[in-house]
């Protein structure tokens, strides 16, 4: 007994005074008390007596999970009775953040919510941050399809996602004094309570194997390694609305009919295992290191996976919808399902499709073509030559042997139709061609060229993107199908980037609009345009990023000991860390600064703005430069921080283990945001969206979507510098040519880093990419040198701006 009482002292709350009953659906904070408290103590996962923030977390979680299972099984025997045209989008990555912020807002239960978690001891903001960021993603491309996800919820749309389940993520960030480091990832290390495992949807994925041909001219796949695929649904609830749509996850397993009894006990331990440890290796990591072969093998079995698994899910649901599941008729296929591949990592769907259809459906070549090409579509995300996917066909062919003759085929086909419809192209056939085999003892499948070739829609990100897409990367293709090209510029969906990250800015938002129907129409946020000159509204707007900026102050000191001022200008640069998005230019900006400030006299020093530099993002562990430019901004960091003459004129600081959840409190805390790509470069982005949405003005160049958000937001609320796309290529020729003259507050800034002044790392290699005219690593690519002097201007005018309050004010509205 005694330990008994013990225990009981260290619930928090009257609990005893909460009923423990199951209210599944429960909207009242009483229903949901009960029903809380019902999880912890029937769907136990810790020992009894204690209801700590962690178990309240899961309890909690799993309360709101069985709210979920109802409206998603209500919603899924809808549509299965409807049977409308489905579209399912294939994701090698989805940036899902927290979940139960954005379930019970979506589902209008928050406040019950709050309150209910008050009765039993604890606050609903405390019980959120228990939940770590799901590790299925890293930048833009994930990001973009969790915001797909929600927004096609939201709209009553049938979709799905399908992904993968990694146990491991891309990797956890952490900074010392080396500059980052990585470890894994431990989302799953408990378990996620929004999950559910389906035993019953399970499929083989078979890899490497042999071609058997029988006398019929069927081919057949033999002597292959099974792997099984099974399905994990995340329910995704829509704002305001019943529906709620899946992202299916699939977790690689094998059999218990593949492990070797015999060899275990035998001592060959790892020998009777060996099909289950590579099972395991597909779902381990985000993004696995391909410098090895064994490490390219792992990215193309990861993408095959996705890629097999949920057509074969996708297939079995049209089946499954079908009157008379005797007589399929395939032409209807492209009539009930829509495929979008995000970027070209789904790429295999294209030859798997082909290949059930064909040795599994029995259709024959050209009509299982019309299915495919009537039902797949690509969206294109990049134009950097790195991310424009090559294989091998060496490596295509020993792990899919049967894809491989598939794709041969497909571009034998493809080049015969340009020969024989075109011939004014055959010159052209060399860029076009699907397997380039230029080098005969390497060649590759072009996989962006397959997508093009075989979709019935290529979209581009933005309107900048889509037109580079039309003019210069596909420029063969759009002139033989021109009808096949679009721009869908990219979105966010401002429930979790505007509604539910900063409350107190919605409620101003809702107050002044005299409605909530923003939160679903952002076309109705122009009618604050017409209190832009009201002081009141001004006054309220400027309160809410103060407390804003006062949580990221508090943030910023719990994760890196720096202590900064509110009363400074945030300015942030938050993605990942790579050298075409240029945080090089954005911390050689604040070391000139640095510089200027430390030879200025106290008094010139009391007419400079405070402002406070902050950036944050993961650099791949094997991209050598973007791990440098990270040590920089925290070698930076530590000696301006700790300067007793610069004190708040000047913080740099590093965010660490940049994620959804980080950046739901960097964002709303922002005024100045870069986004500061090299022109022509940069897709689109969407955290430039997320900024603006939050009344943050903008540094950057016209690249992606920041030229559709000058647009709109207009142009004195864009601080605009640098060159612009179609004279990129023009300036790096005359860079090749020696005509460059670098600014001097450019090499006034190199010359401090090299000066040691930030430390004895040597900064060589880093900087040298900045030097010379010509070679590999050198030449200044990404045009930070001629950028900078307008880069510099462009950020004093952001200086003048913030000097003057009304005129900020009117800006931020």
């Amino acid at each position: 007994m005694a330990s008994t009482t013990e225990g009981n002292k260290s619930l928090k709350g009257n609990l005893s005074a909460v009923p423990t009953v199951a209210h599944p659906t429960a909207k009242e904070a009483s229903e949901v008390a009960a029903n809380i408290k019902y999880h912890a103590q029937y769907s136990p996962h810790f020992m009894p007596l204690k209801f700590d923030p962690e178990q309240a977390f899961y309890a909690t979680a799993e309360s709101v999970q069985y709210f979920l299972i109802q409206r998603w099984n209500e919603t899924y025997a809808h549509f299965h009775g409807e049977d409308p045209k489905q579209t399912y989008y294939l994701s090698m990555e989805y940036l899902q953040g927290r979940a139960l912020t954005n379930a019970i807002g979506n589902l209008g239960i928050t406040d019950a919510y709050a309150a209910a978690l008050n009765k039993l001891g604890h606050d609903l903001e405390n019980i959120v941050e228990q939940e770590p960021d799901a590790a299925l993603g890293n930048g833009g491309l994930g990001r973009l399809a969790s915001c797909f996800l929600d927004s096609m919820a939201t709209l009553n749309l049938p979709a799905w996602g399908y992904g993968l389940r990694y146990r491991y993520g891309l990797f956890k960030q952490r900074i010392t004094k080396e500059g980052q480091q990585e470890s894994a990832e431990d989302w799953l290390e408990k378990f996620s309570p929004w999950e559910i495992v389906r035993h019953d949807v399970i499929y083989p994925v078979r890899f490497y194997g042999r071609v058997e041909i029988s006398a019929s001219g069927q081919r057949k796949l033999v002597d292959a390694e099974q792997i099984q695929a099974l399905a994990y649904d995340v329910p995704i609830p829509g704002y305001g609305t019943k529906n709620t749509i899946s992202l299916r996850l699939w977790e690689a397993k094998a059999s218990a009919q593949d492990f070797n009894l015999y060899a275990f006990n035998e001592g060959q331990y790892e020998n009777a295992a060996h099909l289950h440890s590579k099972a395991q290796q597909i779902c381990a990591v985000l993004y696995p290191g391909d410098a090895t072969e064994e490490g390219k093998l792992l990215r193309l079995k990861q993408q095959f996976f996705l890629c097999s698994a949920s057509l074969q899910d996708i297939i079995a649901r049209f089946k499954e919808r079908r009157h008379d599941s005797e007589h399929i008729v395939w032409s209807d296929f492209p009539n009930k399902v829509a495929i979008q591949m995000n970027d070209t990592h789904p790429t295999l769907a294209i030859p798997e499709l082909m290949r059930i259809l064909m040795d599994q459906e029995g259709l024959g070549w050209d009509e299982a073509w019309a299915v495919t090409s009537r039902t797949i579509a690509y969206t294109n995300h990049t134009v950097l030559p790195e991310a424009l996917e090559k294989w091998a066909v060496a490596l295509i062919a020993k792990l899919l042997p049967r894809h491989m003759e598939i794709i041969v085929e497909i571009n034998k086909r493809f080049l015969e139709m340009i020969r024989s419809s075109q011939p004014n192209m055959e010159s052209r056939l060399n860029n076009m061609c699907i397997i380039d085999d230029s080098n005969p003892h390497k060649s590759v499948v072009r996989m962006a060229n397959l997508c093009v070739v075989s979709s019935h829609t290529v979209n581009g990100v933005a309107l900048l993107h889509s037109n580079i897409l039309k003019d210069e990367l596909f420029q063969d293709y759009f002139s033989l199908w021109p009808e096949k090209f679009q721009n869908k510029t990219n979105g966010i969906t401002p429930r979790r980037w505007l509604r539910f990250c900063s409350p107190k800015l919605s409620a101003i938002i809702t107050k002044w609009l005299k409605t909530s129907l923003w939160v679903t129409n952002l076309d109705l946020l122009s009618g604050l345009r017409q209190f832009a000159d009201n002081s009141e509204l001004h006054s309220e707007w400027a309160s809410a990023k103060m407390a804003n900026k006062v949580r990221l102050a508090h943030y910023i000191l719990q994760v890196t000991g720096v202590k900064i001022n509110p009363n400074s200008l945030f300015d942030i640069q938050i993605k990942r860390i790579h050298e075409y998005k240029r945080q090089l230019l954005n911390i050689l900006g604040a070391i000139y600064r640095y510089k200027k400030l430390k030879e200025m006299s106290s008094e010139e020093r009391k007419n400079v703005v405070p402002r406070t530099v902050m950036l944050g993002g993961k650099a791949f562990a094997t991209y050598t430069q973007a791990k440098r430019i990270v040590k920089l901004v925290n070698d930076v960091g530590a000696v301006v921080n700790n300067d007793p003459d610069i004190g708040d004129l000047l913080k740099v600081v590093f965010i660490p283990n940049y994620n959804v959840s980080v950046a739901e409190i960097v964002i709303p805390g922002s005024e100045l945001s870069q986004h500061i790509s090299t022109a022509g470069m940069e897709a689109s982005g969407t955290s430039n969206m997320k900024f603006a949405l939050n009344g943050c003005l903008i540094i950057g160049t016209l690249d992606g979507a920041n030229v559709e958000i000058r647009e709109e937001i207009g142009e004195d609320n864009f601080f605009l510098f640098g060159a612009q796309a179609h004279d990129v290529p023009k300036l790096r020729r005359e860079r090749e040519q020696g005509q460059f003259v670098p600014d001097p507050r450019f090499e006034e800034a190199k010359q401090f880093v090299k000066s040691r002044a930030f430390g004895d790392y040597d900064y060589t290699p880093l900087l040298d990419s900045l030097e010379g005219n010509t070679g590999y690593g050198r030449g200044d690519y990404f045009l930070v040198g001629y950028d900078f002097p307008s880069y510099m201007e462009a950020q004093s005018r952001v200086d003048d701006a913030y000097k003057n309050p009304f005129g900020r004010g009117r800006s931020l509205t």
